[in-house]
């Protein structure tokens, strides 16, 4: 049955669109839009936006949250130590403690020419997929290198020689609006010196990553499965270029494949999981689910370092402590969003719309009723992401395959508090490994799938950009 128009525009002006094309129209902004992560959102703007419990959180059990905050935050020391609970870093680790690499739960960024260990943004380790490795293919998504495994590590124990060093280098790349106004961006160059354990195997391939925010982490775990896949269903039936993929990655306790969603390429399937591998990679702490340290067959001095373990043979990290660090990191709260209503911002979601950004950036889901944390089930939020994978063209490509993922893939980034950004972490460098020192950069490298919308944000004036710009900003 149709309906007549006229009995349609009081509903359609009521969301605050009206469709006089492809694009919808924005004159006021939607009922509850504000509200990013649901009731769990935090009315919360200033340097602590990004480090606070869910909102609808009882006092009860924000007392797990301050515990899981503090082995979040505190560092961990090396073994043997009096401070049992803590110790066992190492041998081989990037930083002794979470909250330096997600700093202050916000974004880290690449290293200054200054700086004596990257901290905050890690190298991905590996070489080409073959035969030889399948069983590591299956359940790592990669072949890592053989003899500095599947990250570089920057620090060491004393005894302990660390792996390498990083450096990066940057290129001018210029960009040029339909206006005539000129943007540079500037392409990385990574460079690994002081090799520690020798030369690495001629095709190495290499990925940084900065570390991502941790707000929101939970509604993102709690979003159903199927409407991911639906992301991915529709834009395989659509005209556009758009066409995301899921990842599908190795559960290790579920002993099977099963959807990704977390990590710059989609290569962890659930939180649980993707605190354990920080713990092991970025720290060198083991957990019952990865009970060993993370040195290679070469690495004989890390292997025969000292550990924290029980006596035992209780992991150094604690199902009961990982438990609670699970437990903060679910419930990190996305903070409120910023004149929602302001014309500008309105102006700039039009523009947004307009590009067809949304294609990835998907407003907003209802999380399940049976989510992993009650607070969580049955919200309406709006991260932005279709948590799919991309091919996202050769100027973001690390060339690094990943699960499904290509070398030029990359997952969509939620976009909620990216306008906290420099608020919270004292910068605003953006995409995977932090090249981007504004958000126009940011949209200026969108390449692939996503180069009919960077073409289109091309064409757009200075007013336009702005407008662009105050509605990221309010996000």
């Amino acid at each position: 049955m149709r309906v007549p128009l006229f009995r349609l525009l009081p509903w359609l002006l009521a969301l605050g669109l009206v469709a006089c094309d492809d694009a919808p129209r924005f004159t006021q902004a939607e009922p509850g839009e504000a509200l990013g992560g649901g009731t769990a959102t935090v009315n919360k703007r200033d340097s602590n936006a990004f480090s606070m419990p869910s909102a609808n959180l009882s006092a009860v059990r924000r007392l797990d949250f301050s515990v899981g905050n503090s082995f979040f935050r505190n560092p961990w020391v090396i073994a043997p130590s009096s401070t049992t609970a803590r110790d066992g870093l190492g041998p081989l680790f990037n930083t002794n403690g979470c909250q330096n690499c997600h700093i202050k739960d916000g974004r880290g960024h690449p290293p200054e020419p200054s700086d004596d260990n990257a901290v905050s943004m890690l190298v991905r380790l590996s070489i080409p997929d073959a035969p030889a490795y399948v069983r590591e293919i299956e359940r790592l998504g990669v072949v890592p290198e053989p003899v500095y495994g599947g990250q570089l590590q920057d620090m060491a124990v004393p005894g302990v020689a660390p792996e390498g060093k990083v450096r990066v280098d940057y290129t001018p790349v210029t960009v040029s609006f339909a206006d005539g106004t000129r943007v540079e961006l500037r392409q990385p160059t990574l460079q690994i010196t002081r090799l520690g354990y020798g030369p690495m195997h001629p095709d190495t391939r290499f990925s940084a990553r900065v570390a991502p925010p941790m707000i929101g982490l939970g509604l993102l775990e709690a979003i159903p499965e199927q409407a991911i896949l639906d992301n991915a269903r529709n834009q395989a039936l659509s005209t556009g270029a758009v066409k995301g993929r899921p990842n599908l990655v190795w559960d290790d306790a579920a002993g099977r494949t099963v959807l990704g969603r977390f990590g710059w390429k989609a290569g962890q399937p659930n939180l649980n999981q993707q605190n354990v591998h920080a713990f092991s990679g970025d720290m060198g702490l083991t957990t019952r689910l990865r009970p060993f340290d993370d040195c290679t067959a070469a690495q004989t001095d890390c292997k025969q370092a000292p550990n924290g373990e029980g006596p035992q043979g209780e992991p150094e990290v604690s199902d009961n402590i990982l438990r609670l660090v699970l437990f903060y990191s679910r419930n990190l709260a996305v903070p409120v969003r910023r004149d929602v209503d302001s014309s500008q911002v309105l102006a700039g979601k039009n523009l947004f719309f307009q590009a067809g950004c949304q294609a990835c950036h998907v407003p907003s889901y209802t999380t399940r009723a049976d989510s992993a944390e009650p607070e969580q089930a049955n919200q309406t939020i709006r991260p932005y992401t279709d948590l799919l994978l991309h091919d996202m063209g050769p100027g973001l490509a690390d060339n690094r395959t990943e699960f499904k993922a290509g070398g030029q893939d990359w997952r969509t980034p939620p976009l909620w508090g990216i306008g906290l950004t420099e608020t919270v972490n004292g910068h605003s460098q953006f995409l995977h490994d932090g090249r981007a020192r504004n958000l126009l950069e940011a949209v200026l490298w969108h390449g692939g799938e996503a180069e009919a919308a960077q073409r289109q944000v091309l064409t757009f004036n200075a007013q336009q950009r702005q407008a662009l710009l105050a509605f990221l900003n309010s996000l």
